[in-house]
């Protein structure tokens, strides 16, 4: 005899059932293919996740970078476990072959100091170069500002003499009355209307 129970109910169960009785929890099992689809989830349409290109481009930089790292310390690995090998099944060659790599390694190292030195005498060559460019530009820029500079105080010199020159017609309390004179006997109609050209088309005539 089988009884399903579940929740809070299985110690109540427990105690009301016979000794005999076989208790079976109830258990959510899984669909079989042959069953259909909930109605909860009819018309559903799976749409991965987005993917954000900014991080899928940091992550295949960083793929690319840990696949690097791992080919070399894999490659480390394997030339070490060869290297072992080799020592243990050639014996003194295997000292007269370190003995020639160190050698190696030594006059390397030499050529490598001398490269370097080669390269240091030419960055500093370019630096001063550099520098001494600068500076020229430096003098250059210098002289200019100065001729502009002059010619700023030779255009305002020119404004001061053409202000003074102009001054000499300017209305004072001397010949205000000589002015108003000079106005009156010649009088002047600015009352016109021009065409695109500027000629005169139209002028009345003074009262």
């Amino acid at each position: 005899m089988l009884q399903a129970v579940g929740g809070r109910s299985v110690q109540a169960t427990r105690l009301l059932a016979g000794r005999r009785a076989v208790l079976v929890e109830a258990v959510r099992g899984r669909k079989s293919r042959t069953d259909t689809v909930a109605k909860s989830k009819q018309g559903r349409i799976k749409v991965p996740p987005p993917v954000d290109p900014t991080e899928m481009v940091v992550l295949k930089e960083r793929y690319a970078e840990y696949e690097m790292i791992t080919r070399a310390l894999r490659l480390e690995f394997k030339e070490e476990v060869l290297r072992k090998k080799y020592e243990e099944e050639t014996g003194s060659m295997a000292e007269e072959r370190s003995r020639q790599e160190a050698e190696e390694h030594r006059a390397l190292m030499a050529f490598n100091d001398q490269e370097n030195l080669r390269l240091l005498q030419r960055r500093v060559l370019r630096i001063q170069m550099e520098k001494e460019e600068a500076e020229r530009k430096q003098v250059e820029a210098v002289l200019q500002r100065e001729e502009q500079q002059q010619e700023f105080i030779k255009e305002k010199e020119r404004e001061i003499l053409k202000l003074q020159e102009d001054a000499k017609n300017f209305i004072t309390l001397e010949n205000l009355d000589q002015r108003i004179e000079e106005a009156l006997d010649s009088p002047k109609n600015y009352n016109f209307a021009i065409d695109k050209e500027g000629r005169v088309v139209k002028q009345t005539m003074l009262q």
